[in-house]
């Protein structure tokens, strides 16, 4: 049995019977005006953490959303967007496409705006996506694509990618690890199906992204998540595993490499009003700045004593002047 067939029978199984602690989101569940989340939705609630933020959900967007879970992000696009398939559901799982359907008639007692034909729930496949060129303004996974191998991975993203339309962004949420796993973790599909011995580095999965054509990536959020210990897993040290929240949007690739923001700002507090470095950034005095990494090495290339440049928090919210 290959490992995607694993993954299948653990989320057919999920489906079937709800696993609360399958997944151990640290996010609170959101709480809108008029929203009200269905409990069997929360039960199935599989991701790591969130991809729904209201800042990306302007002006009716259409969405994608690969990976159904219990349906509860589903719903949570589907407040942003309501019409008549404005949000795309897709997943490899009969059982969980179906538990999902239920789970909106569920949603729709507790939810007068909302109808379950806002939702378009089809089956397909991550690495094959049922879904035109060009045609999403935002998709999004929450803890689905850590489960692939590296080449699954790559097509995974190629497919986002292709759907997207320019200046789009794939929002997603999934663990990272920056320790080296041996063998016997890495080949452990179950293990891999749960979310855990699939983490990659940070670097390692940004670079997936940057390597598919995104011009821009955002980390939005690094989290605590998980502990691999010597006594329940099969590994002599302990692992630590972080969640992570990034947006990678569909910009054109700058001549000189991406703009990957980790949560570093610059403070200029020189002599002069303002400092223009005569690239496009400007530094108001004593206004802290949001600034991409590749800002943060050409500024600190210039050695002043003026501008001090902050570690990465590896929160971003936004803002910036790249």
């Amino acid at each position: 049995m290959s490992y995607l067939e694993t993954t299948k029978n653990v989320y057919k199984e999920a489906a079937l019977t709800p696993d609360v602690g399958l997944c151990c989101t640290t996010n609170p569940i959101w709480e809108l005006p008029g929203l009200k989340i269905p409990k069997i939705m929360q039960e199935m609630n599989y991701g790591c953490g969130s991809t729904v933020h209201a800042r990306d959900l302007v002006n009716n967007p259409k969405t994608l959303y690969v990976g159904v879970g219990g349906g509860m992000e589903l719903l949570q696009f589907a407040y942003f967007s309501r019409h008549k398939n404005g949000v795309i559901g897709i997943d490899v799982v009969d059982e969980m496409l179906e538990a999902s359907r239920n789970n909106f008639k569920e949603a729709e007692k507790l939810n007068p705006w909302f109808k379950s034909e806002f939702v378009a729930l089809k089956k397909g496949d991550a690495l094959n996506l049922p879904v035109e060129d060009n045609s999403i303004d935002v998709a999004a996974q929450n803890c689905l694509f850590n489960i692939f191998k590296t080449e699954e991975l790559k097509k995974a993203i190629a497919e986002m990618y292709r759907v997207l339309k320019p200046h789009g962004r794939l929002v997603m949420s999934d663990p990272i690890c920056e320790q080296e796993m041996n063998k016997t973790l890495r080949n452990d599909d179950r293990l891999r199906a749960l979310c855990l011995s699939g983490s990659l580095p940070l670097n390692e999965y940004v670079k997936m992204l940057t390597d598919a054509g995104f011009g821009t990536i955002e980390i939005r959020a690094k989290k605590p998540y998980r502990i691999l210990d010597t006594k329940n897993y099969p590994t002599q040290e302990r692992i630590y595993i972080e969640s992570i929240e990034v947006a990678a949007i569909k910009d054109p690739m700058p001549e000189d490499g991406p703009c990957i923001f980790t949560g570093k700002a610059a403070i200029y507090y020189g002599d002069n009003k303002f400092f223009d470095d005569q690239k496009g950034h400007i530094l108001l005095k004593n206004q802290p700045i949001a600034i991409c990494d590749k800002t943060a090495g050409a500024l600190a290339n210039l050695n002043r004593e003026d501008i001090f440049i902050s570690e990465s928090t590896y929160h971003y919210d936004g803002g910036g002047c790249c």
